[in-house]
């Protein structure tokens, strides 16, 4: 009886060990899971500008609380079926223009990025249904790590900025009279 008792501690030590050894593997996995450039991105004051049609925009201050720089490359929306980062810059004639921004958003490690009427924004085009004061915005942006970051925006009337589009996918495209004001 000993010998069986011996041998079924024995057993159960290795069982045991073998459990603990596959539980800190699952741990560290999950760990890696969560530890994205996403994790450490958050935003501000966002907001969209209500829109009945056609182009509308949304801002705010994007904060990265990681050491490391984090690069949004790529935004996503149910209200637009094409979204673009947009920065703002004068064209050689002296006109404020918006284009898309090569190389994507960077925010600096332990900084913020502004995202705001006349300058850097979320353009989104060809709406599916008009945007609505009061209305909830949902957005996925895509890091360069591949996570995805979600937040929530609500619209709001603005009349403001008055730019022109200037893109390889579009004609250029005067955004001033139009309810895409930005």
């Amino acid at each position: 009886m000993r010998t069986l008792t011996t041998t079924g501690l024995a057993a159960s030590a290795v069982l045991l060990l073998a459990l603990t050894g596959c539980s800190a593997a699952s741990q560290d996995s999950a760990e890696a899971d969560t530890n994205t450039e996403a994790t450490a991105l958050s935003i501000d004051d966002a907001w969209v500008k209500a829109a009945d049609s056609g182009m509308s925009a949304a801002f705010g201050t994007l904060e990265n609380g990681s050491d490391q720089d984090v690069t949004i490359v790529k935004a996503e929306s149910d209200a637009s079926p094409m979204m673009e980062l947009h920065e703002t810059v004068a064209n050689d004639a002296g006109e404020m223009v918006m284009q898309e921004k090569k190389g994507g958003f960077v925010i600096p490690a332990g900084g913020s990025y502004e995202l705001s009427p006349g300058a850097n924004h979320l353009m989104m085009m060809g709406l599916d249904a008009p945007v609505t004061a009061g209305d909830e915005v949902g957005f996925t942006l895509t890091l360069t790590d591949g996570s995805t970051y979600e937040f929530t925006a609500p619209a709001k009337d603005y009349s403001g900025a008055n730019e022109t589009y200037e893109g390889d996918d579009m004609s250029d495209m005067d955004m001033s009279g139009t309810d895409a004001d930005q």
